[in-house]
């Protein structure tokens, strides 16, 4: 998901140090999309492992729509297990209006900006024909990039067949040129094991500052019941102070 974004990029970076050009990265996908932001730039660490010369598969299990597809086209081979959900190369945008409750209500609502094009389309404003054109427009365009980064991709694929929003079950976009390969991501590992080393790697979530204390306060109390063990008297004295 889009959150998780931080932590491919830090896996990358890792993987960049230490990878050697025979090496392969299996990248296992599960995502239905969400913001072009996060994951245009999660795409962009994919495509960071191609320009280090280093072969890329994405593995999905479930489901890349949208957003996950478009991380899945950077990758070298995408392999789906055949029900896995693929494709959804689209992009939506809905905005709910309240202009004519607040007309309704005589409740003013007043938008302030610089730059024609700042707000198009609003919640309270009155939605106008330019504004709801401009919106469109930058649908389009987002779209049209899109279509481009699969293009690149995937340059044997029928991109104004596949690029309507539609979603496929693996079998059917492998025949649409959208997958290469249709197998589990367990099967795809298990037929290296003979060959190759299979290396996971995953990255440690930083703790907060409650689990911490919890942490040290747990830690604390498991030394000084276990030290108890070790006699009475001046010693025990001694180890309660410390703890105090």
């Amino acid at each position: 998901m889009a959150p998780e974004v931080e932590q491919l990029r830090d896996q990358i970076s890792f993987l960049l140090q230490i990878a050697q050009p025979a090496d392969e990265i299996v990248v296992r996908l599960t995502s239905p999309g969400g913001a072009v932001p996060q994951y245009g730039l999660a795409s962009s660490q994919l495509e960071r492992l191609k320009q280090a010369g280093l072969r890329c598969i994405v593995c999905v299990d479930t489901v890349a729509a949208s957003g996950g597809y478009m991380m899945a086209a950077v990758a070298d081979k995408i392999i789906a297990a055949p029900f896995a959900i693929i494709g959804s190369i689209g992009v939506v945008a809905g905005i709910p209006n309240f202009h004519r409750v607040l007309q309704k209500n005589e409740v003013d609502y007043h938008l302030f900006t610089a730059g024609k094009y700042k707000r198009t389309v609003t919640p309270f404003t009155e939605v106008t024909d330019e504004g709801k054109q401009k919106l469109q427009d930058d649908i389009t365009a987002i779209h049209e990039a899109f279509k481009r980064l699969i293009k690149e991709g995937r340059p044997d694929v029928d991109i104004e067949e596949i690029a309507t929003g539609e979603y496929w079950l693996a079998s059917q976009a492998k025949e649409k040129g959208l997958v290469d390969e249709i197998m589990t991501s367990d099967d795809y590992l298990g037929s290296k094991l003979d060959d190759c080393e299979v290396i996971e790697i995953t990255t440690e979530t930083e703790q907060n500052r409650i689990e911490k204390l919890i942490e040290g306060g747990v830690s604390l109390f498991r030394q000084w019941t276990s030290s108890r063990i070790l006699g009475a008297g001046e010693e025990l004295e001694d180890i309660r102070q410390r703890f105090r």
